[in-house]
């Protein structure tokens, strides 16, 4: 039986980061740090991100999959800071499904994630990739911003603390050789930032989402905007420094647009814990993501693919059973 909720993150990501470090568990859930000897339960709370993005409904949307479609299991999906905070959660082992970008994914394993270097997260096993998740760099028309260099001495939404979109936001305006210091930097969640795009209350927004994202057409139809492109001499230089690739934002993706925009992008994907959701319930959970992504009904649905399954994995490990699945399926393996 499916449990939902539609109540926010309980704690901020950075606090979650802070808790994090500490590792382990408490010693209640019987978990052992990533050995995948814990003790594996069936009441399954799944992260996914602020309800503006694309994380949270396409988080709603697996759970109905997973609980039609896997007995004796329950999933609640949970409103977060995303990627970082959702890694966190696994970690600790108070979660144990989580959306995530790839590169952040990769930073957590390699212990080379903001707030936590040095600490592996080594409980995390992958899934699927599912779908690209573009950079945004959303401008008001009014503000004369033509390029991502002019963003110099501008105010900045650069996303939440710790999280994946903060990490590329970072790395976009470090290669047009933009630092701290060079624009005031706004750290809050996509929707708010829309807001506050909106107001007039900061001059650019950077969100890393599936395109086309709802909370940037609702912006568009009260708000002018234009979207900024990274050019092909910054796109290698942050693809050189991270996971992003270079991607278009095709020109049906959204009204405003005229013609694709150039930027990068990095992947969306569904990890899960390996101390605590056992082989067999990921074997099922990487099953029927394939066999019933035609029931996704938002757009990001049709770009989940089998044969695209391990794009983006990098050095996270697999899932001992999404391993099998696609062992079976004839997926060849990383």
């Amino acid at each position: 039986m499916r449990i939902r909720s539609t109540a926010a993150a309980a704690t901020a990501t950075a606090a979650m980061l802070a808790l994090s470090a500490c590792g382990g568990d408490d010693g209640d859930s019987g978990g052992d740090g990533g050995s995948g000897d814990g003790d594996y339960v069936t009441d399954l709370t799944f992260g996914t991100g602020g309800t503006s993005g694309t994380y949270y409904p396409l988080g709603g949307e697996l759970t109905d999959i997973f609980s039609s479609s896997i007995d004796d299991i329950s999933v609640n999906y949970v409103e977060s800071g995303a990627s970082a905070e959702n890694l966190g959660q696994i970690f600790q082992e108070e979660w144990q499904l989580g959306m995530t970008q790839n590169d952040t994914a990769n930073l957590a394993v390699n212990g080379e994630l903001e707030g936590l270097e040095g600490e592996q997260i080594d409980n995390v096993g992958w899934i699927a990739n599912l779908y690209p998740e573009a950079a945004h760099l959303i401008v008001r028309e009014d503000a004369g911003i033509e390029s991502v260099e002019d963003l110099e001495g501008a105010t900045v939404a650069v996303g939440d603390a710790g999280s994946g979109t903060r990490a590329i936001s970072d790395a976009i305006l470090s290669a047009y050789g933009l630092e701290e210091g060079d624009y005031t930097p706004e750290v809050t969640d996509f929707g708010t930032s829309t807001e506050m795009l909106a107001d007039g209350q900061i001059d650019a927004t950077i969100f890393v989402v599936g395109t086309p994202v709802a909370g940037l057409t609702q912006l568009a139809a009260s708000t002018d905007v234009e979207l900024l492109p990274v050019e092909d001499e910054q796109a290698e230089t942050i693809s050189e420094n991270s996971g992003a690739e270079a991607y278009d934002i095709s020109a049906d993706s959204y009204d405003f647009l005229d013609e694709d925009v150039q930027t990068v992008s990095v992947f969306a994907s569904l990890v899960a814990s390996t101390s605590q959701v056992s082989e067999d319930v990921a074997y099922e959970m990487t099953q029927a993501i394939f066999e019933n992504s035609d029931d996704i009904t938002l757009e990001v649905g049709d770009s989940i693919n089998q044969d695209e399954a391990l794009v983006g994995v990098g050095d996270v490990p697999l899932h001992p059973g999404a391993e099998r699945y696609y062992d079976e399926q004839g997926v060849e393996l990383p």
